[in-house]
């Protein structure tokens, strides 16, 4: 029976399949990579570590002060510090992520998802350092990493979007505006990651205010990036995800 290592949709996975023992011992016998660093944490970051071992690949792990004592880290071969506990000074920081992959001399890198999964710009610096994402190219994820560029694509190619502003929220009084245009509930949502962060329903303009502010600060955090957009929230939908 086989398994993938899968983080979330599409985004970026390590396009491992483990079919059985016997296929393991097959993968792990020619690796894609001899090194790969992880520019993850948690149980995110074990999940890659484990099935790479599995695959005679040698794992990297990228940790912040917060995280120097961490289960991920001892999973790993190798360590690397890259910043303060903030996200922003730590796992977002591109140009400590950089040095850690050159000091460590990994041939690829394996974002995970969240943090710079689907940060373009990093794919693209990466490329110019001859080392391989694994996941999605740089257009694709200009494209498609930021759902604010990808529903406009969406719509253009005549694909059903749900109801909302395609376009930056200013702030919370253009939310507010917008959102009493398309009738409440709405979904405040973060343009950049994914894996439900910088994401708030509102039910009144009251919510959109409050939330406006949770998210875009969450967003920030999680990715680097405030940007939000404002859509009708589907209540009860039916989801089905593509891969």
């Amino acid at each position: 029976m086989s398994a993938i290592l899968s983080a979330r949709a599409w985004r970026p996975t390590l396009f491992l399949r483990l079919y059985s023992q016997k296929a393991d011992k097959t993968l792990a016998a020619s690796p894609t990579f001899d090194k790969i660093l992880v520019a993850n944490r948690g149980e995110i970051a074990c999940r890659v570590m484990r099935t790479a071992r599995r695959m005679g690949i040698r794992t990297v792990a990228v940790y912040s002060d917060a995280d120097a004592e961490a289960v991920f880290v001892r999973e790993a071969d190798e360590a690397v510090r890259v910043g303060a506990a903030p996200s922003t000074q730590s796992y977002l920081n591109m140009d400590a992520i950089l040095d850690a992959v050159r000091a460590s001399g990994a041939q690829a890198v394996h974002p995970g998802y969240g943090f710079l999964s689907e940060n373009a710009a990093f794919v693209k610096q990466l490329a110019a350092a001859g080392v391989a994402f694994i996941g999605p190219g740089e257009y694709a994820l200009a494209a498609m990493g930021d759902k604010i560029q990808s529903k406009i694509i969406a719509r253009e190619a005549g694909v059903s979007t749900i109801p909302g502003f395609d376009g930056v929220v200013r702030d919370a009084a253009h939310a507010v505006e917008i959102a009493d245009e398309i009738g409440y509930p709405v979904m405040l949502k973060a343009s950049a990651g994914g894996g439900g962060k910088g994401m708030r329903v509102a039910h009144s303009a009251a919510q959109v205010r409050e939330g406006f502010q949770l998210a875009s600060d969450e967003a920030a955090s999680s990715f680097g990036d405030r940007r939000l957009l404002v859509e009708k929230f589907i209540e009860e939908p039916r989801h089905i995800e593509i891969q």
